[in-house]
């Protein structure tokens, strides 16, 4: 079984991609058709998320299902939050998971029911993060797992130190290696990695890049992720508001310029969020020579 760990041991940064499950069948035509635009540049992996409180789950497992048949030369990972399901049903997932080919868990606690701020799991649940990385550990530990971290702090953690513990606790349980939230300014990533280093954090730091290319998105990214966005990029998207491809052009830049920082700083890979589309993603492969896409 493939260890995706085994991909940042090399010292040459590699690339994934991100997916989320289409609501429609349209949709999922259309993911196929950026899919193999994606495929071209040669992802290590690709992962896939679902909905709040895992509405998605079953479309998840479809859409890497499909991957898996059109391009089995590709490495999978699927998301799992722990949030709302019981220890069997997670059990349950994972098995169902490893049997369409999938080698790798996003092991997530997930997005509190909203108006609930008082949480209680269902029977037999879990609580947190650790826990479900505990639960793949034992009872799966030929699963890879990762989990998530936030350079600009888990917007419900009381402070940015309780946040680097909680994330010390996930990788304490046996997380092979963390992927960041998006963010917009590097000097965000390279503080929660210095942070990462001085609490004893060593498994690989992977950043997470949205490229940003629709004005109109700004919002709805800043409400979903608690990023922060930077002025300059929004000013510059501003420029061309009314533009859509300067919006593109603005918005491929920019995280062209990022990916490039980070790569000249040592990161060991990077892990786009495509949003289902592959034009800006790819446009930055081909912008970065080590991620030219084969003809």
């Amino acid at each position: 079984m493939v260890r995706f760990a085994s991909f940042y041991d090399t010292g040459q940064p590699v690339i994934s991609f991100e997916l989320f499950p289409p609501k429609t069948a349209e949709g999922m035509k259309a993911l196929f058709v950026h899919l193999k635009e994606l495929v071209a540049c040669r992802p290590a992996y690709i992962t896939c998320t679902y909905g709040a409180g895992g509405s998605s789950r079953e479309r998840t497992l479809d859409v890497l299902a499909a991957v898996h048949k059109n391009h089995p030369e590709i490495p999978l990972a699927s998301h799992l939050t722990c949030i709302g399901s019981s220890v069997e049903q997670l059990r349950s997932f994972i098995v169902q998971a490893r049997e369409i080919g999938i080698t790798h868990i996003v092991a997530l606690r997930g997005d509190l029911p909203k108006g609930e701020e008082n949480y209680s799991p269902p029977p037999d649940g879990l609580h947190y993060a650790n826990e479900l990385v505990s639960l793949i550990k034992t009872k799966f530990p030929d699963m890879g797992i990762s989990v998530g971290g936030y350079p600009e702090t888990h917007p419900e953690a009381p402070s940015t130190a309780a946040d680097i513990e909680n994330l010390k606790r996930k990788v304490d349980a046996g997380a092979d290696f963390i992927v960041t939230q998006l963010f917009f300014d590097n000097a965000d990533y390279f503080r929660f990695r210095d942070r990462c280093d001085d609490a004893g954090i060593s498994v690989p730091i992977i950043p997470g890049i949205l490229p940003l290319t629709n004005l109109a998105q700004a919002g709805h990214i800043v409400s979903m992720c608690n990023a922060h966005l930077s002025s300059r990029l929004v000013k510059r998207l501003e420029v061309y508001k009314d533009d859509k491809e300067g919006q593109h052009a603005v918005g491929v830049y920019y995280a062209a310029r990022q990916a490039e920082e980070l790569i000249a700083q040592g990161v060991p890979g990077i892990h786009f969020y495509v949003l289902n589309k592959s034009r800006a993603t790819v446009d930055i492969c081909r912008s970065l020579a080590l991620f030219t896409p084969v003809d």
